[in-house]
């Protein structure tokens, strides 16, 4: 057994109920701590502000058809641009989607979400996931948290989360200027603003070394998707392990435990 092994995984916030590649990762990491030991960090990109990431695929029992839900937030500029740690729910869609749920998921699940009174995206992601029981005995080390990004080195590719129309939006860094990205090669610049380190967060493309200067894993268990795109170069004291297949890959699991 080694006592010495860190064995982590990555994910944003991905839905209602989270997806079955997620789950896969954690299964993945936990098979993996059986054969070498070692304790399992999960780092939960919560900094990221897409939307999308949380679509959640759910399969209407007696149909099979694939129905996807999302949340609701409070405002477009909140939708667009401010980070999944502080979009906020509004309170008519959780009430909206509970009258929904059991046409796809079982009375556990529809009691889980109900009982679910995180008022963020991210966390009411979280909350989910502890209540399916799949981070039992792992460790959760969130993006968002300042003190984490005062930790992280230094990163040339990044973004800021700063004031903007009374909301917090995530700016991307380029040279002296902050800037959203409108859609295509629009891009709208803020007013230039002090802003400190805990402010900030990783790139797509930086956040594998922001990551492992935090958590210094010894092993990284990654998607299809990632494998793509993760440079090795930034890490390469790391072992990299592809996640065990799934069926439905992006569709959501919500097992939960009776």
């Amino acid at each position: 057994m080694n006592s010495e092994a860190v064995i982590a995984f990555g994910q944003q916030p991905c839905g209602i109920y989270p997806r079955r590649f997620l789950y896969a990762k954690i299964v993945t990491a936990r098979r993996l701590q059986s054969e070498i030991g070692g304790r399992i960090v999960f780092f939960y990109h919560d900094s990221d502000h897409d939307p999308r990431e949380t679509q959640t695929g759910l399969r209407h029992r007696k149909t099979g058809e694939v129905h996807w839900l999302n949340f609701e937030f409070e405002n477009k500029l909140q939708r667009k641009y401010s980070p999944l740690y502080l979009k906020r729910i509004p309170a008519d869609w959780r009430l909206q989607t509970a009258r929904q749920l059991p046409a796809f998921v079982g009375t556990a699940a529809v009691e889980a979400f109900k009982s679910n009174a995180s008022t963020t995206v991210a966390d009411f992601c979280l909350e989910q996931m502890r209540t399916l029981g799949l981070l039992e005995g792992i460790e959760v080390v969130r993006s968002s948290d300042p003190k984490i990004r005062e930790k992280a080195c230094a990163s040339d590719d990044f973004f800021v989360d700063v004031p903007h129309g009374g909301e917090i939006v995530r700016a991307r860094a380029k040279g002296d200027s902050l800037l959203l990205h409108e859609g295509g090669s629009s891009f709208l610049a803020l007013p230039a603003c002090l802003w400190k380190k805990e402010q900030t967060s990783p790139s797509r493309d930086t956040r594998l070394r922001w990551m492992q200067s935090v958590l210094h894993c010894t092993h990284y268990v990654a998607g299809a998707g990632e494998q793509a795109y993760l440079d090795r170069a930034d890490a390469p004291e790391i072992v990299y392990v592809n996640r065990d297949p799934i069926d439905r890959s992006d569709e959501a699991f919500a097992e939960h435990p009776a």
